[in-house]
């Protein structure tokens, strides 16, 4: 049986997904109520800062995907890996982040490195994946798109190689399922460097209309960022999509390695979920 943590999120999801589409026992556990889930899917709630409640969460794993929400400041990860150990698991997947190698002094990112140093020495086969930006993070703008077909965003001509969270999903679920991806460390990007500027382009293609690109300062980004996410994260993002360093800039070879194929790129994730900014 394989679990899998964060599991309604946008890499949790359809990873859970494609585990269940190729016949794996598989047990979603998130910290609400799951729905839409496939069938044959066992759904577990309960939450990693639940020390208590972690056998809970891992009993009868042999594999277990373990991700973890926000800054996850809040977890003990060497006890949360020695509860999966101890109920048997005999596989994990950590999906960190690839600021944790980039990044090394990031204060936002210690307790990342901190779960990636549980896993490799917890023992048990590890795999940990690295993502980049995501192309998600554009959910962000689709309040704004749908109401008056503008972006505003600082930073407009920076490209990152941003991954598509399902590209993640299908590393985490070959990594979960082979174990000839035991030992490796993982830095996931798209194909290609890409600007905010021409994300909103992708967009706006995906919808047959034109979308404005707005250009904010970076402290008018920080001030309406902070509204919703913790002010290390906020920061740390800008500092990236700010200022990236050679290797943030970089595309990685590791989606093609795991998968056979290339990354996908933004304007593929745009037309897939164009119906969230209509």
């Amino acid at each position: 049986m394989i679990v899998v943590t964060g599991a309604t999120g946008n890499v949790g999801r359809p990873l859970v997904e494609l585990l269940a589409a190729a016949g794996e026992d598989v047990t979603a556990v998130s910290r609400r109520p799951a729905e839409g889930l496939p069938a044959g899917v066992a759904h577990r709630r309960g939450d990693l800062a639940d020390v208590d409640g972690l056998k809970g969460l891992f009993e009868g794993a042999e594999a277990v995907y373990l991700l973890v929400a926000g800054l996850g400041d809040e977890l003990r990860p060497r006890e949360i890996v020695a509860a999966a150990v101890a109920c048997g698991v005999r596989r994990i997947v950590f999906q960190s982040s690839q600021l944790v190698g980039t990044r090394t002094d990031s204060v936002s990112h210690e307790i990342l490195r901190a779960f990636e140093a549980a896993v490799r020495e917890s023992g048990v086969a590890w795999t940990v994946l690295r993502p980049g930006g995501f192309a998600s993070n554009a959910f962000l703008w689709a309040e704004p798109v749908r109401s008056g077909r503008t972006v505003a965003a600082p930073f407009g001509e920076v490209a990152l190689p941003v991954v598509d969270p399902a590209d993640i999903a299908e590393v985490a679920a070959a990594a979960l399922r082979d174990p000839a991806h035991a030992g490796r460390t993982y830095v996931l990007t798209g194909p290609v460097a890409v600007s905010p500027r021409d994300q909103v382009r992708a967009l706006a293609d995906a919808l047959g209309a034109p979308v404005e690109f707005v250009a904010q300062s970076a402290d008018e980004a920080r001030a309406q960022l902070v509204r919703f996410l913790p002010e290390e994260a906020v920061d740390g993002m800008l500092s990236v999509t700010g200022a990236p360093l050679a290797d943030e800039r970089r595309v990685s070879p590791d989606v093609e390695r795991v998968l056979g194929r290339a990354p996908r790129p933004f304007s593929a994730w745009a037309e897939r979920n164009v119906s969230a900014f209509v």
